[in-house]
């Protein structure tokens, strides 16, 4: 049974929606007519549509839902998701690795990696790449099917198999344009959804005073010093002064370090928006202009989680309850759909639910293009079929998205066994992009870096990350997928995501000593077959001829001082 009544009108909205979605497919449908026009948009997206689609891409249900939860379970050191764990790397990005990506004119990370050291190289991150968008465009339909049993009283597998329908379709007709400029309207209908949700919930609790005195008292019924919900590094001296159960070197390494930089700088789903740019400047600024309203998200995601979780410890008396799952937890990854269905009214309850919708889309879509692309430049083409038509492989490419979304289908019900999305998704990125991080650092910034070297630290760096997850285990958790399958428990952590920051601490060190010790015991590439693809080899971009303000440059230093100023804030 649904737990809100929707109207004719609820539903009106979102029909149209669905309808536009389509029908952006369909129309883009007659411009795909080769690969690097459904892989790769022809690279004619402007910058700032990239920068958007760059952003939006990452702002799926997977953030939208995720966030929040993690904001009713850890309060405001979420933020730190953000504030240390996104802006900087992204400022990276457009700085310094946006000129190998695309200027190398490589069509995928995979890809990259082949041209800086080697085939094996390629082949091991393609697999493990497309493990990881798997798993997470599966974790999207875990949310959505969440969302649509709570506010439609939909039955869970209905919810999984109709939203995968509709994205198949709109990636199929329109390849990744399609999804870029979904990506585009997908992001303003989020924000639109989201800011009256914040501004009900912030009104209801008597605005940030009111929010804060409530949830002093949430902190101290867990435990915790009163500013351990509100204040973001204050608590951060001690794992177990604060809700997120990490102390700051174990935040600043794992996720300000490792996880912020190997998502942003190395996972292909982001950085295919911004190689999709007109021009190599378009290029560097994508992640730079979405950097912007990216810093800003924390008060659009976050709030409405701590929000929740301050209601919910009131012994639902504001009639806000979070559920219980089996295991005695809250289910915080319903914050978001039970937030929606006690403040909207009609006609905004089927806004917010397109919004939640939309990010559902551009977070799955976001993963079946970079899915469908690896799988058919970094596996199908250079191992399978290595000579076929480019027609043929336009046809794989479509073919590799019905897989995709066939193989996400059986990954959405792994993630039942978390109360947390984000939690399961932080695992995810320890275990691909945690040891990729210190293949490219290395690769990027040491010449001396060899194949052999690239390799094996890959290897040894994920195996690294999976005996660590085995010999450990969240506080209160069952041996399983969330660890101490190895059968020895050496240690307890006092949350999932401090098992998470320490699993990518483990996985990027021992990579980078691997690949360190065995590169130097191997003969590197000489420096002609390197220029372009070492940052010592490569000639700089140059800004002559644009505006200040235009200069990626400049653009850095802005974003990066209005977050220094955040972080002093809510310190």
């Amino acid at each position: 049974m649904s737990t809100f009544q929707l109207t004719g009108l609820d539903y009106a909205i979102l029909a149209t929606y669905f309808v536009f979605v389509l029908g952006i497919g369909w129309v883009l449908r007659r411009y795909m007519r080769s690969s690097t026009d459904f892989f790769l948009s022809g690279r004619s997206i402007p910058a700032w549509v990239a920068g958007l689609a760059f952003l939006s891409a990452n702002l799926g249900a997977q953030e939208v839902i995720g966030m929040a939860a993690s904001g009713a379970k850890y309060g405001i050191s979420t933020s730190h998701f953000y504030w240390i764990g996104a802006i900087p790397a992204m400022v990276f990005v457009g700085i310094f690795m946006m000129p190998f990506y695309y200027g190398s004119r490589a069509r995928s990370v995979p890809e990259y990696l082949k041209l800086r050291y080697d085939e094996k190289t390629r082949g091991f991150n393609a697999i493990s790449f497309a493990a990881m968008t798997v798993f997470s465009s599966g974790i999207s339909m875990y949310a959505m099917g969440l969302l649509l049993g709570v506010l439609l009283g939909w039955d869970f597998n209905v919810s999984v198999l109709v939203s995968a329908v509709i994205v198949l379709l709109y990636i199929f007709l329109g390849g990744l344009t399609s999804a870029i400029y979904n990506e585009v309207l997908q992001f303003f209908l989020i924000v639109a959804g989201l800011v009256p949700l914040v501004f009900l919930g912030l009104s209801d609790v008597g605005g940030w005073h009111g929010l804060t005195t409530r949830l002093a008292t949430t902190a101290q019924q867990a435990g915790f010093a009163p500013g351990a919900w509100t204040e973001s590094w204050r608590h951060m001296g001690s794992a177990s002064a604060n809700p997120m159960g990490v102390e700051w070197f174990g935040l600043a390494m794992g996720l300000g370090f490792v996880l912020s930089f190997g998502y942003w700088t190395t996972d292909f789903l982001v950085v295919q928006r911004a190689m999709a740019a007109d021009s190599m400047t378009a290029a560097r600024r994508t992640p730079l202009i979405a950097a912007f309203p990216k810093m800003l998200f924390p008060f659009l995601v976050i709030l409405p989680g701590m929000i929740a979780i301050a209601l919910t410890t009131k012994a639902g008396a504001s009639g806000l309850q979070l559920p219980l799952k089996p295991d005695g937890t809250y289910n915080y990854d319903l914050t978001i759909p039970l937030m929606l269905g006690h403040y909207f009214p009609t006609g905004i309850l089927g806004l917010g639910l397109t919004a939640l919708m939309a990010s559902f889309m551009s977070g799955m879509a976001g993963n079946v293009t970079a899915f469908n692309t690896v799988w058919t430049y970094d596996i199908y083409q250079a191992y399978i079929h290595k000579n076929a038509s480019d027609d043929h492989y336009l046809w794989m490419g479509r073919m590799a998205t019905i897989f995709g979304i066939g193989l996400s289908i059986l990954t959405a019900y792994a993630t039942t066994q978390f109360n947390n999305i984000m939690d399961m998704l932080q695992l995810v990125f320890a275990f691909v992009n945690a040891p990729l991080f210190a293949t490219f650092l290395l690769g990027m910034f040491w010449k001396r870096t060899t194949g052999h070297g690239a390799f094996w630290g890959l290897v040894t760096g994920t195996l690294a990350a999976a005996v660590h997850h085995g010999l450990t285990l969240p506080t209160g958790s069952a041996v399983g997928i969330k660890g101490g399958w190895l059968g020895t428990i050496l240690h307890h952590y006092p949350s999932d995501m401090a098992q998470n920051f320490w699993t990518a601490i483990w996985a990027w060190s021992i990579c980078f000593v691997v690949t360190i010790l065995i590169s130097a015991f191997t003969r590197p590439r000489p420096d002609e077959e390197l220029r372009g693809l070492v940052y010592s080899l490569t000639e700089r971009p140059r800004d002559e001829g644009l505006v200040w303000w235009q200069r990626p440059a400049t653009l850095a230093v802005a974003v990066l001082a209005m977050t220094l100023a955040l972080n002093i804030i809510f310190f």
